[in-house]
């Protein structure tokens, strides 16, 4: 373990139990505003990833342990540490965010940028999605799953193409025709989640956003 693995794995902790706090506090003021600031804040932990230097520190020792930490605060939890704000909405929603994080650290830590476009999705792009689509949600649609909106599903496209392009300038990781690239991939996960029953989209999304764009990158363009 580096020097950069302790920091990240410092940072990381910090981050979170002051965003868990946080929101806890402010639960009381809109339970939905207090969960979808812990949704989308946790998709700042991109900004920290660069900081570990190996993968398994991050997979194992940075993300796996909130795995087990979101479902003790979850309502199936055995013990007696139910959180207000992962109470309310999908009840294992924070546990499915975990486990995504868990299996974009574990296979694509040399393509780190990968790693964060999954997370961006799914924090920032499915946070604003029910954001905006219940406050301005006019035009209903169901495939499968829970009903959506055209209005929330447009939010999360554009958060996501917009974070995610941000995301790469931060990595210093802009492939040939990114300008592209990064809208299918946002097109894919805005239809993942559209499609996805409750919750399970914390899972759906990050991935087939993430597998898009790798795809796309590793396999598509070396063989144009």
């Amino acid at each position: 373990m580096t020097t950069g693995d302790i920091s990240g794995l410092l940072a990381v902790y910090l981050y979170v139990a002051f965003l868990l706090l946080f929101t806890e506090k402010a639960v009381n003021n809109s339970q939905l505003l207090s969960r979808k600031v812990l949704h989308i804040g946790v998709g700042n932990i991109i900004f920290i990833l660069p900081l570990f230097d190996t993968g398994w520190v991050m997979t194992f020792l940075a993300a796996f342990p909130f795995v087990i930490i979101t479902f003790l605060i979850s309502p199936y939890s055995p013990l007696d540490t139910v959180s207000k704000t992962s109470s309310e909405g999908h009840r294992l929603g924070l546990v499915y965010y975990s486990i995504s994080w868990c299996i974009l650290a574990f296979f694509f830590f040399e393509s780190m940028e990968v790693i964060a476009i999954g997370i961006v999705a799914m924090s920032f792009g499915d946070g604003f999605a029910s954001l905006i689509g219940i406050r301005y949600g006019k035009r209903k649609f169901k495939i499968i799953g829970d009903e959506k909106s055209l209005e929330g599903s447009l939010a999360m496209f554009i958060s996501t193409v917009i974070v995610a392009l941000l995301a790469l300038f931060y990595f210093g990781s802009t492939p040939p025709y990114f300008f592209i690239i990064i809208p299918i991939s946002a097109f894919v996960g805005t239809f993942a989640e559209s499609i996805t029953p409750s919750g399970l989209d914390n899972i759906t999304v990050s991935l087939s956003t993430a597998l898009t764009y790798y795809y796309l990158v590793y396999y598509l363009l070396p063989n144009l």
